[in-house]
């Protein structure tokens, strides 16, 4: 026969495993909204039976329950979950920077507008027309003047926010480095915290959600592949090794661009910053050069009308030219700057054009050094309008109300130009200016729209993913609150249960045996 105080050990035992639960109940109830966190719970057993007390083995049938016990308390969470989420979370990062990066150089080239380089170049060309109804003005040569300064204007501008938007995604690459370097170092350190914890033969639930919080928050800066060893998570990029148990490699900006370099970064920000950096916003300013430069320099045909006096010792297509042209001929010329070389100036005597486009520093044109000719800019008189010249008494001078150049200038914004490679795919590699920047505008907001959509698309897979984690690890408060009430219910009755043993023992101890007294 088991002794009395048997029950009091079973109810206090039972006791202490419905306080187990109502407290783990209520860890998950106050971590409800903390990020990371995943549902607890307690898992029960009947304690060990035992064989009823005795000189010799009990006679009596099966073995005596001594009630339940709490073996551990685990968490809930799915791992396939969690590498899908990380798969997916990756290719996010990477699309949302790339997005956010189009967007910003829609920005930038902000077309259509009216204050868009597509204006500017309309304000250029519509000068250079009415320039050709009266090429004497003074005032429509000062009206072509400031176009085309505001024309350099728009090129030197956009070419700087183009180069502010490329430093700020160097920098941003620095600053993910350090995000990285703080991650791992983290999860390093919770790898030694858990090693230490479990193998005291505790379940270290908490710690193991802040390590896989930073672990999906690294996921989506760069490309990982996570290992779960008994020492802890190892974590790769790549062939590049972060974390191996309680140690974090630091990784540089270098690195992780060398890292995109090598294919050991294929996703994440990090690649969609370098990406951004080294192919959108790169593959721009080099379409802008292109433009700038050959406006001022692109091979383009111009037909030259019969009776225009070509400048002494101009060779054309390899042919030399003197006098007056005897009938119209077709040439190629090198944009703006070889047209205005063939006309004359207003001023007197006699003077041919010069450069009308001139870069700041000596170097190729480009939109960043794109500028008017400083010799235009202080006199107006010396841009090129006439192609006549004639014998006069003070010697050979233009015919000022001749207004061939100035009208064939006018006409280059409907003429096909050859444009300047400039190492990268050109958007047009013949077609009018109109033609070459609409192709680029039109390139941009298709990869912007490419980019967005594959953001959202990610984005969504990202948001399935969670949700279908939350279903699994997240804390539902109804069902906490049921649990509550039934933890609840279990605890009285085991209370109850020992205040009945204890009213056993009173009568057993205090009542019997009294009889005679």
């Amino acid at each position: 026969m088991a002794s009395t105080f048997h029950g009091i050990e079973t109810s206090k035992r039972a006791l202490s495993t419905q306080m187990a639960l109502m407290q783990t109940m209520g860890h998950n109830v106050a971590n409800a909204n903390t990020d990371g966190y995943s549902r607890q719970r307690v898992n029960i057993s009947a304690s060990r039976p035992i064989e009823a007390l005795g000189f010799t083995k009990s006679n009596a049938a099966g073995q005596l329950g001594t009630g339940v016990q709490y073996d551990s308390i685990t968490r809930v969470r799915d791992k396939f979950l969690d590498d899908q989420f990380r798969n997916e979370s990756k290719d996010f990062g990477s699309w949302s920077v790339q997005s956010d990066t189009l967007n910003k150089l829609e920005g930038i080239i902000n077309e259509p507008s009216d204050t868009g380089i597509r204006t500017v170049l309309d304000n250029f060309w519509k000068a250079w027309s009415d320039l050709s109804q009266n090429p004497e003005n003074v005032t429509g040569r000062k009206v072509v003047r400031e176009s085309a300064m505001a024309l350099a204007d728009a090129f030197n501008y956009t070419d700087k926010k183009l180069s502010d938007l490329s430093a700020d995604l160097t920098s941003n690459i620095d600053a993910k480095a350090n995000q990285i370097n703080s991650l791992t170092t983290a999860i390093a350190r919770l790898n030694d915290v858990i090693y230490r914890q479990e193998g005291l033969g505790d379940d270290a639930n908490d710690w193991r959600d802040q390590r896989d919080l930073l672990t999906d928050q690294l996921s989506q800066i760069v490309n990982i592949q996570v290992t779960d060893t008994p020492q802890g998570y190892t974590i790769n990029m790549g062939s590049t090794n972060l974390v191996t148990f309680d140690t974090a490699t630091e990784t540089t900006a270098d690195a992780l661009t060398n890292g995109v370099g090598s294919g050991d970064i294929s996703s994440g920000e990090v690649f969609g910053i370098v990406t951004s950096r080294d192919r959108h916003v790169a593959e721009y300013r080099k379409q802008l050069d292109s433009l700038a430069n050959t406006i001022a320099n692109g091979e383009v045909q111009i037909t030259i009308p019969k009776g225009s006096v070509l400048p002494p010792g101009t060779v054309l297509n390899g042919t030399p030219y003197n006098g007056a042209l005897t009938s119209d001929i077709t040439v190629t010329v090198q944009g703006l700057n070889g047209l205005q070389k063939l006309g004359y100036t207003l001023n007197s005597p006699l003077q041919t054009g010069v450069d009308f486009f001139t870069s700041k520093d000596g170097s190729p044109i480009t939109a960043s050094n794109f500028q008017l000719n400083k010799i235009i800019a202080d006199d107006p008189g010396r841009i090129a309008t006439s192609m006549r010249s004639e014998t006069t008494a003070a010697g050979e001078a233009v015919v000022k109300g001749n207004n061939v150049l100035a009208l064939l200038t006018s006409q280059l914004k409907d003429t096909s130009f050859k444009f300047v490679s400039t190492g990268s795919a050109t958007v047009v590699s013949n077609g009018t200016v109109d033609d070459f920047f609409r192709a680029v505008v039109g390139q941009l907001g298709v990869q912007a729209s490419e980019a967005s959509r594959n953001m959202n698309n990610q984005k969504s897979l990202v948001d399935h993913i969670a949700s279908q984690k939350m279903s699994v690890s997240g804390v539902s408060i109804d069902e906490e609150m049921s649990n509550m009430i039934m933890y609840q219910h279990a605890y009285s009755a085991a209370a109850r249960a020992m205040t009945t043993f204890d009213q056993v023992l009173d009568k057993v101890i205090n009542n019997m045996g009294i009889v005679g007294r």
